[in-house]
Parts: C-alpha cells; structure tokens; sequence
C-alpha cells in the first residue's frame, strides 16, 4: 500500500505525516489492520526496539473533584461507585510505590484529582516525592494533580520530579462538549509551564468519546506541538454514574488504528497505552505493544487493570522485554533536546526519559486533574480511567458494564496493590 510505505520511510527518518495522511490511517479497513500495524511497528522498532517502559500510578487522592469533565468518575456529580480518601500520607504512598518498581515499574506517576494543588498539595508531594526517592533514587517521577500556577513547576522540578502529566484529552474544537469548568487554554498553558520548568512534558489524549477522525488528528498534531515527549492514549472507560456512561464507540481494531496514527504522528516520541486498554484491546493487547513502547503495569485510578503478572507474561510471550532503569527511553537526539531544555548535564542522564532525574520521557496516563481545596480529591487525567469500550455505536445497547471494574484495592485501602 503506497500510503503505508510512504508513513514508514517518514516515520523511519522521525518526520511525522500530513493531515491527510493521518486521517487515511483511521480510515483503513479491517483487511488492513495487519499491514497497518506493521507499517508502525517498523517505525516503533526504529526509536525504540523491543523495549516496553513500564509505569506504575499511585492515586493520592480519590474522588469528589469540583471540576465537571464528562468521562471522569471523580467528576463533580459522579454516581460511580469508586474509593473516595483524602491525601495519602507520604509513607503510605511511598508503600504503594514501591509495590510497582519490585514489579518492575521504572516510572511513578503521583495522581492526585482536582482542579489544580495549591501551595500545600505541592509540599505533600514534595514529602511524598523524598519518601519514594529515599526507597530507591532511581525511579522516576512522574506528578499529576491538574492545572499549575505559576512557579508550582519549577517547585516541583527542585523536589525531583522527573515529568508532570496534563493531557489535552481531545481537539480544542470540540473540547467545551467534555468540560466547562475549564478551557482547552488551561490545559495547553499547564504543559508549557511544565515544559518551561525543565519537567519532561507528558500529555496525551482520551479516545471513545464521541469524537470525529478529525478532532483526534487534531489533538494529535496539537501534542506534536507542544513538544510532548510521552503520548499516553487513553480508550475511555464508561463509568456508570458518568455523562459518558453509554459512550461505547470503540472496537478492538479501531484502537489499534488510533495507536498506529500516534505513532506515526509521534515517530520517536513515548507512546503509552493507558486507561482502558483491557476493555477495548482485550484479547488484542498483544498487537497494541507492536505500535507503543509504554504501558501501565496493574490498575489505574478508580478501576482495575489486569493482574501485574499477566502484564509481564504478556510482554514476554509478544517477544518484547521490559525496559530496565538504566536504559534510555527516548531516542538520542531528543535526550538531547530534552537535556538542552531543562539544563541538565549530558544527554546519557535522565533527561529525556533516561533513568535518572531530569525529565523523562514518559508520564502517566490521562493525568490531569484540577484542584481548588476541594473537600477530598476533584479530577485525575493521568492514566487512568478514561474509557470506550470494545463495541462499535451499532452495538450500543450491548453496553458490557462486566468490563468495567471499579478499584477496591490498593492506594487508599488495606489490600495490597496489583502490581
């Protein structure tokens, strides 16, 4: 297929397609998918081989955020049935940390929901950051707690975070349809404080909600942009007692075809695939670290992921390794510009998603959540808990509430995590 050969001889040289030619990549049939997923696959193995970073979310605090985003379920307003607690207390959340990198997890990404921290949300996170680092230095870290004020990144840059989450979650054109309590512009201002700070910059995106081809070509291209290193891809998750409840708009295939577009869009960039990935790829998840280098290892925010084990075994049976501490994520030339941008020393540091501590390349899953004091927690982008589902609109009534699992274990309970 020309349009296939011609989206791997760019990607192989890290140029990214036309518009047009990311729209055709969502418009390929099912007989394509295989061709389509190994087109991304060569562009995949060029930047990064066989290697799959690992990620591990740590929800600091869960639920009644005052902010109204229509696929969360810590939305103000939201009936599900998810865990609601305060902060988590430094140790404990270094605890839960630590349950993910004996996993295997090289990133920690810190969630907490709500509109934005205030000065001190950033000191608990600061408290929390030196009890992980205390355990084992190595790691990275990931933070996502929602719109930044200023100075609230280069705080964060001082106390060892390695990157800050905020995705955009969809097109500016539609985004008012998901949120009105705040702006596109937010968003986009809260990753260039970050990026402006020296955080590796992690924004992505948040399939399944009813958008066009179009609007994910858009927020795609939009995150190009803003020069993100990690694209986390979420599939929404319909949570009961959510706007977006019955919003199961995405097959298997459709997933991967999204997947491939941001690869192809983001040749040497983290690609992560996040929330939602075991209801809508299921099966097919295999195929899905073809085209992504990033995964969440156990659950996510409000709901369960499949068992840690069976991540790993998955990764090893596809014939993929999991990424070690010591290895660099992104590509040379953007450790480069990753380590030019934050001031850190040479490129073989943990700039740009290497294994230390000056921004890496990843981040978390659809992290972004905005805060204001509320009572107990307000909303998380980060990895977590978007969600379409593996049906088309013509299966629509076929709603298959039994593949979403709301988290009972873990950070904010006494049972151990899954990791």
């Amino acid at each position: 297929m020309d349009l296939l050969d011609t989206l791997t001889a760019k990607g192989l040289r890290g140029e990214a397609p036309t518009r047009e030619e990311a729209l055709a990549v969502l418009a390929t049939t099912d007989d394509e998918l295989l061709d389509v997923v190994a087109a991304a696959g060569k562009v995949r193995r060029r930047w990064f081989g066989r290697r799959v970073k690992l990620n591990y979310l740590v929800n600091l605090k869960s639920g009644l955020c005052p902010e109204d985003c229509n696929y969360c379920s810590q939305r103000l307003g939201s009936k599900a049935e998810i865990l609601k607690y305060t902060w988590l207390k430094p140790d404990q959340a270094a605890d839960a940390a630590r349950a993910g990198v004996a996993g295997g997890a090289k990133r920690v990404c810190l969630v907490a929901s709500g509109r934005g921290p205030t000065d001190r949300d950033i000191d608990r996170v600061t408290d929390t950051m030196a009890a992980i680092k205390d355990a084992d230095p190595e790691v990275e870290i990931c933070v996502c707690l929602g719109l930044l004020s200023d100075n609230q990144a280069e705080r964060l840059k001082a106390a060892g975070a390695d990157a800050y989450n905020h995705n955009l979650n969809t097109s500016e054109n539609t985004y008012g349809d998901i949120a009105t309590t705040h702006t596109y512009a937010d968003r986009v201002d809260t990753v260039q404080k970050a990026h402006g700070a020296g955080l590796s910059a992690c924004s992505g995106l948040i399939a399944g909600m009813g958008e066009t081809d179009e609007d994910l070509v858009d927020v795609v291209f939009a995150l190009r942009e803003l020069g993100s290193d990690s694209v986390p891809v979420n599939f929404l998750i319909p949570f009961e007692g959510t706007p977006l409840a019955k919003e199961w708009n995405l097959t298997p295939q459709r997933c991967l075809r999204i997947l491939a577009m941001v690869r192809f869009v983001n040749p040497d960039t983290e690609v992560r695939i996040a929330g939602g990935r075991e209801v809508h790829l299921r099966s097919m998840q295999p195929l899905g670290l073809h085209i992504a280098n990033s995964i969440f290892l156990g659950d996510y925010l409000t709901s369960e992921g499949q068992a840690g084990q069976t991540d790993l075994d998955m990764i090893k049976d596809a014939g993929f390794e999991v990424e070690g501490a010591g290895e660099a994520t992104l590509p040379r030339h953007r450790a480069d510009v990753a380590a030019a941008a934050s001031g850190c020393g040479t490129a073989a540091s943990a700039c740009g998603s290497a294994a230390s501590a000056c921004g890496s390349g990843g981040g978390c899953g659809p992290c972004g959540g905005h805060s204001h004091d509320a009572p107990v927690s307000e909303t998380a982008d980060e990895s977590g808990d978007s969600g379409d589902s593996a049906y088309s609109r013509d299966s629509a009534d076929e709603l298959r509430s039994d593949l979403v699992k709301v988290r009972l274990r873990g950070a904010g309970t006494e049972l151990a995590p899954n990791a």
